[in-house]
């Protein structure tokens, strides 16, 4: 493979493309609302109506409008139909017919809802990681080098020494996706200068929060966009081997994820001797169970050796010894899939988006009692309230919006009357919350702030590979206190308890899952200290109910692994 056969590849492609693409969105949610039965019917009304030598039809990846789905996209014109069935589809291409006349659209009832694409919820993203999805195949190789695919790689390998990618991506600004924020030019520099015959490259596509699903839709919309990715960070840190750890709850982007290895393999641009270059590099897959502390790095890398997913003591840190005690790179999916853009356009053109500390763009699943649902990428610095009320539309049950919960179950809950905060790590850290990894659960004032928070901690609880004390105990007693003062049970002396045990968990466990698993209830206790007051009992009887002693001297290591705000800090590597 050379750097002209992807020019070829690119002009043989374009040429492929008949006049009129009509695009139906091929995701996991617009399957999940029949869109495959959609797109037969838009096949079968092309083909009855004789257009087929002039349209096509093309399964493309998530338009981010996710609870307006299935939506249908006719291009080059831009019109947007959402909600489409199986009955709009002759409309639809009766439609695009008419408009190739010259005439006015036949008036008919089964016309599908449009979806303007000046609808506000467009109106403020930026899709930089997204700017190929809903546009292209995500099943084509052909179709992501028509649109500059692996253009990026060549770049790297041709034109850069390894250390030159590291600096650009250092200059970048660029931080880790994942939810630490950690830089990443830093963690792939610490790679680069260990010594050692063999290294990896890990994708982690463990993506586990509770409503987000910001990875499995980049994985199966895009996934050459990761393939690349990985590709020149393989080539930057001196490694020759890679793994996406995906779980097994994502079949589709699973599915799309290996067809796109075997395609750049077949074309050269995995495998040995890239671009004709010295630089050798492979992708293989490996497949999750579904345990949630598997996202967390030593436990994704104890998966992926084949051991039980439980968290490893650091130091040593995986850029040291990772797996099988080699130096491993771990980035998730949305920072790999960053990876292309800086490199093609520079690390200036990216550091001139966001903040001066939050760079870029940052992909967020917008969900829960909110009337515009699904994928949103925005610029860092943005306004929680934009989100919130422009791009999201507000909530649609009438009452007024509550709280949003940003950073999944360790994530902290975000009153109203904080919407005016930037959205950035260090502004969310600041009020009690995070970024992680992408989340972004809306609540109006129906939502209780105390089950809210038990909700996230029975999460935590299941979810606890049960290695260390504070966190597998913790957990369940955090859990318990929550059932007793949403019962209306506890005392004010069991309210104490519940922030000293909090404070332990946090402050003691072993790795991420507890050490932010405490954070929905210290945040719903911080803004809505009402609604778990309000539910105390008079009297300080009965207080046995589902606690235990908490030892004091668990309570001297309140500066463990603390940082800034009282946030655990984040892992160095």
């Amino acid at each position: 493979m050379l750097v002209d056969d992807l020019k070829e590849i690119a002009e043989k492609e374009k040429a492929s493309h008949k006049a009129i693409r009509i695009h139906v969105c091929s995701s996991t949610g617009c399957i999940s609302a029949n869109s495959l039965p959609v797109r037969k019917a838009l096949e079968a009304a092309v083909k009855a109506t004789g257009l087929d030598h002039t349209v096509e039809v093309v399964g493309v990846g998530c338009m981010d409008f996710c609870g307006k789905g299935p939506i249908v996209q006719v291009v080059p014109e831009g019109t947007m139909y959402q909600q489409v069935n199986e009955e709009n589809a002759p409309a639809i291409v009766a439609a695009i017919q008419a408009a190739s006349n010259g005439t006015a659209a036949p008036a008919d009832a089964q016309t599908p809802e449009q979806a303007p694409l000046d609808h506000p919820f467009f109106q403020k993203q930026l899709r930089i990681v997204r700017e190929n999805c809903g546009k292209i195949n995500p099943e084509k190789i052909e179709a992501y080098i028509a649109a500059g695919g692996y253009q990026a790689l060549a770049k790297a390998l041709l034109d850069m020494s390894p250390a030159e990618v590291v600096e650009e991506i250092t200059q970048s600004g660029l931080r880790g996706r994942g939810g630490g924020g950690y830089p990443t030019g830093l963690k792939w520099a610490t790679v680069a200068k260990q010594e050692s015959d063999r290294k990896f490259v890990v994708c982690n596509a463990d993506e586990g929060d509770p409503g987000a699903f910001m990875d499995r839709s980049l994985l199966e919309d895009d996934p050459h966009r990761i393939l690349e990715g990985m590709a020149i960070a393989a080539y930057a840190v001196g490694a020759s081997q890679g793994y996406v750890y995906v779980r097994a709850e994502y079949p589709l982007a699973i599915e799309r994820l290996n067809k796109a290895i075997q395609q750049a393999r077949r074309q050269g641009i995995l495998g040995a001797q890239i671009f004709e270059s010295k630089f050798d590099f492979r992708i293989d897959v490996r497949i999750g169970a579904g345990a949630f502390v598997c996202g967390e790095e030593t436990a994704l890398m104890n998966s992926i050796e084949g051991r039980r997913g439980v968290p490893r003591p650091r130091p040593p840190f995986p850029a040291q010894k990772g797996l099988w005690e080699q130096p491993t790179l771990l980035n998730n999916v949305e920072t790999f899939a960053t990876i292309a853009p800086i490199i093609k356009n520079g690390a200036d053109w990216f550091a001139g988006i966001g903040t001066d500390k939050s760079k870029g763009t940052k992909i967020f699943a917008l969900t829960g009692k909110i009337e515009n649902t699904g994928l949103v990428e925005v610029p860092m610095g943005i306004k929680l309230r934009e989100i919130v009320e422009e791009i999201g539309g507000g909530s649609p049950t009438g009452l007024p919006v509550k709280a949003v919960q940003t950073g999944g179950p360790a994530g902290g809950c975000i009153p109203a009357s904080q919407f005016d905060t930037n959205v950035d790590y260090e502004s969310l850290g600041k009020i009690g919350s995070i970024m992680g990894s992408g989340g972004m659960i809306v609540m109006d004032e129906d939502d209780n702030m105390v089950e809210v928070a038990r909700f996230f901690m029975e999460f935590c609880m299941d979810e606890s590979c049960g290695k260390c004390i504070p966190c597998r105990a913790g957990t369940v007693q955090i859990h318990r206190l929550l059932t007793k003062i949403r019962d209306g049970l506890a005392t004010t002396d069991d309210l104490q308890t519940l922030e000293d045990l909090c404070d332990t968990v946090r402050n003691t466990s072993l790795c991420g899952l507890g050490q932010l698993a405490p954070n929905p209830v210290l945040s719903t206790l911080r803004y809505f200290r009402d609604e778990y007051t309000s539910r105390l009992r008079d009297t300080e009887s009965d207080r046995s109910f589902g606690t235990v002693p908490v030892p004091g001297a668990m309570h001297t290591l309140s500066d463990l692994h603390s940082g800034p705000d009282g946030l655990p800090a984040e892992s160095p590597l």
